[in-house]
């Protein structure tokens, strides 16, 4: 395709396996303390495929210039059916591979996440909850499902569990970050959504609160968590000890809602985080004693 391929300068004694893994911690993610508790060979594939997501994400964090974006992002999208040809040469490429066939993974499920990536290139506004839906299901919906099917997944009915906690912690995100989308140009709370409770993209931009904006995010927030409380609920119960990872998460971003919730909803000018110590701490309760 003519493209040069994103830099990954790795040391030279790094292997694929140890690149993932510092890609993985680097970010600081609440993921990161949830994949903790897994056996090696499980905790290995989701670091993988975890950082993954992380390269491809960052391209539209991280490159200012759209075009060099799109070049990146179609550069992934022919890394991606290369790997799947056996021929990998991205380290998370290479670390991931040996893992997909053990737990099902398919070329089609990591194209949606770099759709779901171009997305962020293409539109900066949602006009509706439906279609900023679409955004959701494929940046994390589908990381939802590649993340149930690592952590062993065994009833079919679990993938809808999965896509409806992706859904929820990807609207946990979207709250959080209001602020600090803004100032990137883009606002993913739906426009028809804005209209309603009359808050101006202007306002949101100039980090102004009020409350229609308080009802704006209050509204935001109890859609979040009836999608944490169908999600639960869908979680089939010979899959409640293999998804304890995800449970683990959902205790983590539930957390980080309240806290949101807590604060009033100044997410315009600061974004608001849990301390490593207390994501541990979440994560230890579920995996210990199997309850947020």
């Amino acid at each position: 395709m003519g493209q040069s391929p994103p830099s990954h300068p790795r040391p030279a004694m790094s292997t694929p396996e140890q690149y993932a893994q510092e890609k993985a911690a680097a970010s600081g993610s609440s993921f990161y303390y949830a994949f903790l508790f897994l056996p090696k060979e499980r905790r290995a594939a989701i670091t993988a495929f975890y950082a993954f997501c992380r390269e491809v994400d960052d391209v539209v964090d991280e490159v200012s210039d759209p075009g060099v974006a799109q070049a990146k992002l179609a550069w992934w999208q022919d890394e991606v059916a290369k790997a799947f040809a056996g021929q990998p040469s991205h380290p998370v490429m290479q670390a991931l591979m040996p893992h997909v066939p053990a737990h099902g993974l398919r070329q089609d499920q990591l194209q949606a996440v770099i759709e779901g990536c171009q997305m962020d290139l293409e539109q900066a506004r949602y006009a509706d909850f439906r279609s900023l839906q679409r955004y959701c299901h494929l940046v994390a919906g589908v990381v939802g499902e590649v993340a149930a099917q690592i952590f062993g997944q065994q009833d079919a009915h679990t993938t809808q569990y999965a896509h409806k906690l992706g859904l929820a912690f990807q609207l946990t995100n979207i709250i959080r970050d209001v602020g600090e989308d803004a100032m990137r140009g883009r606002i993913y709370l739906p426009v028809s959504e804005l209209q309603q409770f009359e808050v101006t993209a202007n306002e949101i931009s100039n980090r102004t609160y009020s409350d229609r904006f308080t009802s704006l995010m209050r509204f935001q927030a109890e859609r979040a968590h009836l999608f944490y409380d169908q999600a639960l609920a869908l979680l089939p119960e010979v899959d409640r000890r293999t998804q304890k990872p995800g449970l683990m998460m959902a205790s983590i971003y539930r957390t980080l809602l309240r806290e949101i919730e807590a604060d009033g909803f100044q997410v315009l000018h600061q974004r608001t985080s849990l301390t490593p110590l207390r994501k541990l701490w979440l994560a230890w309760k579920m995996q210990a004693l199997g309850r947020f």
